[in-house]
């Protein structure tokens, strides 16, 4: 009986009859978070359970704080595949360039597409899209519970990252009951909460925490104080001994602020730029602002990536993007 997301548990056996025989290659994003290596761990292990010959692959290597997700499930590089032919199932991607040009231009008609992003365009041959849910690993993990799946202690524990991370612990706006009644269902089958936030929130490196010290140091006020701006400058990295992983999670420290309602950070690396926006309220649409930049994501968190531009030039236009968003939506006289 299809309790969580009846529609689409009710689709999910054409995947797999899709699936079925060939080998499979499960994608996630560049710059991968918990809910990407999570739900690719999730889904390619389930995959297997099945019968099915599937591997996981990502343009970047699996963060350091993530790496206790992966266990025996094979996961390699995107540039380490081998050159057999292979079926591509897309998660937690919104469209194929935040998979990176190589990977896109090698899989650029998959299979699949399980995702949650408001600016998903629904790009794959069997698509499984929720924009309510959270996470997609709040997807796969309803379509699995609905569908009978076998699901492993790993599996649950990858599901439960996901959903863990992109509620941000259970507090965004985007966390709802059935959240709460997934997550209990993970812990449920082995799921372990006290090792996610063990690993998740407790390894940082001192050179992470210096690196905030430096994106806490550059914070400005923009729109009488209702967004805040952070910015760390090329060499940040090499001059802290860190990587962009580091940045996981630090534009919440600018929209943490008290009277701030969109909080951006903008980084500056290898000649390009890179910013993301978090905000308060699904009302503030911050996709609707990275959309503006060939950017995407979800109403309260998105990114963008711009090369060719100055960072003088790109700030004063998205703080401008910003002001027009934030006009348009009152000041919460609760906040």
């Amino acid at each position: 009986m299809s309790v969580y997301f009846p529609q689409l548990s009710a689709a999910l056996p054409a995947l797999f009859e899709r699936l079925a025989g060939r080998s499979v290659v499960v994608l996630g994003h560049a710059r991968p978070d918990g809910d990407c290596i999570g739900s690719q761990v999730a889904l390619c292990r389930v995959l297997r359970a099945k019968g099915i010959d599937a591997i996981c692959a990502n343009p970047d290597p699996v963060p350091r704080r993530l790496a206790f997700l992966v266990g025996d499930t094979p996961f390699v590089r995107v540039d380490e595949l081998d050159d057999r032919p292979r079926l591509a199932v897309y998660v937690d991607c919104a469209d194929l360039r935040r998979a990176g040009e190589g990977t896109k231009a090698r899989f650029p008609a998959p299979a699949g597409n399980i995702d949650h992003h408001l600016s998903n365009n629904a790009y794959a041959e069997h698509n499984y899209i929720d924009v309510a849910a959270a996470a997609t690993g709040e997807i796969l993990a309803g379509m699995f519970l609905d569908a009978g799946l076998p699901i492993d202690a790993l599996t649950a524990q990858g599901l439960y990252v996901g959903l863990a991370t992109d509620t941000g612990q259970f507090r965004f706006p985007a966390t709802t009951e059935r959240c709460f009644l997934l997550a209990a269902k993970l812990v449920a089958l082995g799921a372990d909460p006290a090792r996610a936030g063990n690993e998740l929130y407790e390894r940082e490196s001192f050179g992470k925490i210096q690196l905030l010290q430096r994106f806490l140091a550059s914070l400005q006020t923009e729109c009488d104080g209702r967004v805040c701006v952070g910015l760390l400058p090329e060499g940040s990295y090499a001059e802290t001994g860190t990587t962009p992983e580091d940045t996981e999670g630090m534009v919440d420290y600018a929209r943490s602020i008290e009277g701030v309602e969109v909080g951006v950070l903008i980084e500056m690396r290898d000649g390009a730029i890179k910013a993301s926006l978090r905000a308060t309220r699904a009302d503030y649409r911050v996709d609707r602002i990275a959309a503006r930049f060939n950017g995407g994501g979800h109403a309260c968190a998105a990114g963008l990536n711009m090369k060719g531009v100055s960072l003088e030039d790109f700030r004063s236009k998205l703080i401008a993007a910003i002001a027009e968003q934030v006009a348009l939506v009152p000041v919460d006289p609760s906040a």
